[in-house]
């Protein structure tokens, strides 16, 4: 299976009363962050994490915490992210493009306006802006392809391809090309 997932923050006290997180303590949003991952990820699916895996968190507990992360992870960089051990990810990059299943998906940490293939049915899949699931509603009632996979619009846990794939309904790619 392939997941998506974002803005996680473990470590970052501030982002329960941010973002109105329903967590007493950052130990429990760790516990439950990592929990509800691993319920979902398992050791051979990929998961792409759009960014913000940490924060306010020594480098070295950063890893650890990512070693306990199911899958084979693949890092889109985000704003908080560091320079985590890179053994730990299949592939680091800042901006990556994926086709699930004839499905065009453009990554990327931040919501882009355009991105690749936008005009023939690719989906924009980002974090960074802690959007709730209306913000993803909203974007299909007004046919934007924009997806937010952050763990504030999915319930605390990473989203699957297929979920995604579903929440648009498939649509066929009509050229290899956009029209400007």
């Amino acid at each position: 299976m392939i997941y998506f997932t974002a803005d996680m923050h473990f470590g970052h006290r501030g982002i329960i009363t941010m973002q109105n997180r329903t967590f007493d303590s950052v130990e429990e949003m760790d516990r439950v962050l990592l929990q509800n991952y691993n319920a979902v990820v398992h050791k051979d699916d990929n998961v792409y994490i759009l960014g913000d895996i940490c924060h306010h968190m020594k480098i070295e507990q950063a890893d650890e915490l990512i070693k306990k992360l199911n899958g084979r992870k693949y890092l889109i960089k985000g704003n908080h992210d560091k320079n985590y051990d890179p053994r730990l990810f299949a592939d680091i990059q800042d901006f990556m493009t994926v086709s699930v299943n004839g499905q065009y998906c453009a990554l990327m940490h931040y919501p882009m306006l355009s991105w690749p293939k936008k005009n023939s049915g690719s989906i924009q899949l980002h974090g960074h802006i802690h959007a709730r699931m209306d913000y993803n509603e909203e974007n299909r009632a007004e046919g934007i392809r924009r997806y937010d996979v952050g763990v504030d619009a999915n319930n605390f846990f990473p989203v699957s391809a297929k979920q995604i794939i579903d929440f648009f309904g498939r649509q066929v790619e009509t050229d290899d090309t956009d029209i400007i």
